[in-house]
């Protein structure tokens, strides 16, 4: 007899979350046994419960799924890491492979897809959406440092360089280089279309 398989589903919209734990509860051998709304309770969720799969959304609060599968895989190294996304980006593929994903899908593939990836990634095998991995082939490496990346985020909000400074410890010139360097690499014409490019790309 085929043993089930315990899944931890995080996703922050509820709605979406209790129509995937329906979905996967229609398959014999799954079991949704945690849910998570928000990005920094899944690494105590996946410890309570003894999960097998982690199928963790992209955008969530407290933290994004691409960090959380990085911090299950440093706590749980043998738990398997599904991210979903809404957003088809391909920067977020790549960010995920990094953060030690097995699997990479888009949230609207059918459920029975979802069911046969979790599977897979059980069974050792790596899945990742086909037209997403051409893409971030296409698309190449981010050419922006963690450093860039975190000036860049915080500059979102439309914080002036001081403000930035001290929110992120940094001396304002040093805000104001990063920023400059980041904006020159995403060939944009200014911080907040430097945000935006970064964003469509999935490098944020």
């Amino acid at each position: 007899m085929t043993s089930t398989i315990k899944v931890l589903l995080a996703e922050d919209q509820s709605m979406v979350r209790e129509a995937l734990a329906a979905l996967l509860g229609l398959e014999d051998d799954i079991e949704v046994v945690a849910q998570a709304a928000r990005g920094d309770e899944v690494v105590a969720a996946v410890g309570a419960h003894g999960v097998d799969v982690a199928l963790l959304d992209i955008e969530m609060p407290g933290c994004t799924g691409i960090e959380a599968a990085a911090r299950v895989r440093r706590a749980h190294p043998d738990v398997k890491l599904v991210v979903l996304t809404t957003f088809g980006r391909p920067g977020y593929l790549r960010s995920a492979m990094e953060a030690g994903a097995d699997a990479f899908l888009v949230k609207d593939a059918p459920a029975a897809q979802l069911a046969e990836a979790i599977r897979k990634v059980l069974a050792g095998e790596r899945v990742i959406d086909p037209t997403l991995a051409a893409a971030a082939l296409a698309e190449g490496a981010n050419p922006l440092t963690e450093r860039e990346r975190e000036v860049l985020r915080a500059a979102a909000d439309g914080s002036t360089n001081a403000e930035l400074a001290q929110a992120l410890h940094l001396s304002p010139g040093t805000v104001r280089n990063y920023l400059s360097t980041a904006i020159q690499k995403l060939a944009a014409r200014n911080r907040a279309e430097a945000v935006l490019i970064a964003r469509e790309k999935g490098w944020l």
